[in-house]
């Protein structure tokens, strides 16, 4: 008997409809002729608690840290016990064993930790599907590889989940004990991704918090020119008193031109004119997808990871939306005006887009040395029934169409003037922009463009018509949004100061995976970390006052980042899962030296940020900390 093990249940229905011959449902999993699919229910192991290696350690006492397992133990979830029962007994009647996890890093550690757990030792084959339609899977199906291919993505993972658990369980109990010593009774949980997070948004608070604005003063001169007028804007020299930005922050010097300007004359100095083209945005990852979401429908991470996975299991309307890859392989090409056309029959917006779209055109969205794993979110070409979709659905999936429609509309093409002319020996610059050819863009609603100068030549003379000088105050930074702190999580090396590690960081993935993002935002809400603001994210006071207390290395990206990194190169058979949990533990041993109960004192008793409720608390009531003369208490920390 063959049995296949898929990562949850929809899968193992998409496979079992794929199989040929009738099929016939069992208790967790369905018999097709020679073969069995079954399923797990996300993770069905965890990494087990420190009590399991020392029952010393159910007490948390800070002369126990840190806490190391010498032998990694997992054990069931509290609601995976039946679900396993079912994979062991199919197992031990298996004659191979196919897994069916998701193509991804979080995706093979799932099933195959379950493979290990049963201690199977026959072969194992590797099937990967990102596309739940029956076609695709019947594609995959015929496309099996060796398990063995992925043993280092699987030893990545475990790596990873091991790594958050020192993390996790070490710092979390090092400052919840800490903080007890200085009079907060609760968890304060750390994380390797999470605690980066709330520092990105504890910094930015601070910096709005303490912005100081300050006035400046741009001056304008109308000009005419041979063939009309236009809008220059000053650009005072190095010795004009100007902020770091290069505003001038002493109207003195703007009035006193401003005077001089009317009737005087130049002539343009300076001209840049070209044409430009500009591709069409290419297909969504699913972070680009909750930037965009989030930007032009207020949706959360969350909601829109939420929404993609309905539309992906119960709709089957898109490709598998955990993706961090923003092409689609070059087979997809010649199938995409069926799908589009399919997906498109029921809905009028996307009716119209169809009928623009020119499918001789190939754009560099089809690249398959660009596909990893999965590729980017796609629909799958089912036409979708509106009347069974929520408006937030519908609005999810036409932007997912028109993302992958816009790789069949002609590039955007601009015509872009800059000028510089100079009047009284100073220089005034002015820009404009001309559409040439709208091409994708009328697929998109986007600001209003730089509307266009008249035609200009290099040296025509120009007059002043008239000058003057606005007032305008500095603004302090916005405060984070879902849409912009997924964007700071995706491009983390904006935030970091050492440009060394700056450039490092271009390539990785960022804080978090296109799986976590959402959820690391919605844990550290439920925390009472922080709170959400019609649609900005702030810190309150506990979050604040646990950033402050913490060693800045802690809550700032640079070593989760630097980790992912590692993470990638063990899956990549460039590093060694040893010599990284080696490196952690070294890290993890100088952080613990650190905790300050003075310091979290302080910083719990100054902290500024916004008022925040109780932590949302999931599951059974847990006990509140005993007081004794040795800190101890009953909480499990969460890893992340």
């Amino acid at each position: 008997m063959r049995l296949i093990i898929a990562e949850k249940p929809s899968l193992a229905q998409a496979i079992a409809e794929a199989l040929p011959g009738t099929s016939k449902r069992q208790e967790g999993a369905v018999l097709c002729g020679d073969t069995t699919v079954t399923w797990c229910l996300g993770h069905l192991l965890e990494q087990a608690p420190p009590e399991a290696y020392d029952p010393a350690d159910k007490q948390w006492r800070l002369d126990r840290l840190p806490i190391v397992p010498q032998q990694w133990k997992l054990m069931p979830r509290p609601k995976a016990r039946g679900q396993l029962a079912v994979i062991r007994k199919l197992i031990k009647q298996a004659t191979d064993v196919v897994h069916a996890g998701d193509p991804d890093r979080e995706g093979q550690l799932l099933v195959q930790e379950v493979i290990e757990y049963m201690k199977y030792r026959g072969p194992v084959q590797r099937l990967l599907i990102s596309d739940l339609n029956k076609p695709a899977v019947s594609r995959a199906l015929a496309k099996l590889r060796s398990n063995a291919d992925y043993q280092p993505l699987f030893q990545a993972a475990q790596a990873r989940s091991r790594a958050d658990w020192l993390y996790g369980i070490n710092l979390t109990r090092a400052w919840t004990l800490t903080g007890r010593q200085a009079g907060h009774d609760g968890v304060l949980s750390v994380g390797r991704v999470q605690t980066p997070v709330l520092g990105l948004i504890v910094r930015r608070d601070n910096a709005i918090r303490d912005f100081v604005p300050h006035p400046f003063y741009p001056l304008w001169v109308d000009l005419k020119v041979a063939q009309g007028q236009l809008r220059a804007w000053w650009a005072p020299k190095e010795h004009q008193p100007l902020d770091d930005q290069g505003r001038l922050i002493d109207r003195r010097p703007a009035d006193a031109l401003a005077a001089q300007l009317p009737g005087a004359s130049g002539q343009l100095t300076k001209l840049d004119q070209q044409e430009k083209r500009q591709a069409p945005p290419l297909p969504y990852s699913l972070s680009a997808l909750q930037v965009d979401a989030a930007r032009r429908h207020g949706l959360s991470a969350q909601m829109v990871l939420d929404i993609c996975q309905r539309l992906y299991e119960r709709h089957k309307l898109i490709t598998y939306p955990r993706s961090d890859c923003r092409y689609l392989p070059e087979e997809h090409l010649q199938l995409a005006q069926r799908s589009l056309t399919s997906a498109c029959q029921n809905d009028e917006a996307l009716q119209q887009w169809l009928n623009g779209a020119d499918f001789t055109l190939r754009s560099k969205a089809w690249n398959d040395k660009q596909v990893g794993a999965h590729h980017a979110i796609a629909p799958t070409g089912k036409p979708a029934d509106f009347s069974q979709l929520s408006a937030t659905e519908g609005h999810v999936f036409r932007l997912i169409v028109r993302n992958v429609m816009a790789q069949f509309y002609r590039p955007l093409r601009t015509f872009e003037v800059k000028a510089e002319f100079t009047l009284l020996n100073e220089a005034f610059r002015a820009r404009g922009q001309s559409i040439l050819d709208p091409g994708w863009k009328p697929l998109f609603t986007t600001r209003d463009e730089t509307p266009p100068l008249p035609p200009l030549t290099q040296g025509e003379p120009c007059q002043a018509l008239g000058a003057g000088v606005e007032e305008k105050e500095t603004r302090p930074p916005e405060p984070f949004t879902d849409a912009s702190l997924i964007k700071a999580m995706m491009n983390i090396g904006r935030y970091v100061d050492d440009p060394e590690v700056r450039r490092t960081l271009r390539d990785t993935d960022g804080l978090g995976t296109e799986a976590t993002r959402a959820g690391i935002i919605e844990t550290l809400v439920q925390r009472g970390y922080l709170v959400r603001q019609q649609k900005a994210l702030r810190a309150t006071k506990l979050g604040s006052a646990l950033i402050a207390a913490l060693p800045s290395a802690v809550s700032t990206p640079e070593r989760t980042a630097l980790w992912e990194q590692r993470l990638r190169a063990i899956s990549e058979q460039q590093d060694d899962p040893g010599a990284f949990q080696q490196a952690l533990l070294d890290d993890l041993r100088g952080l613990l030296t650190h905790s300050d109960a003075a310091k979290l004192r302080q910083s719990l008793q100054t902290a500024q940020g916004e008022a925040g409720g109780p932590p949302k608390r999931t599951g059974k009531p847990r006990k509140s900390y005993a007081r004794r003369k040795s800190p101890s208490g009953r909480k499990k920390a969460s890893n992340k």
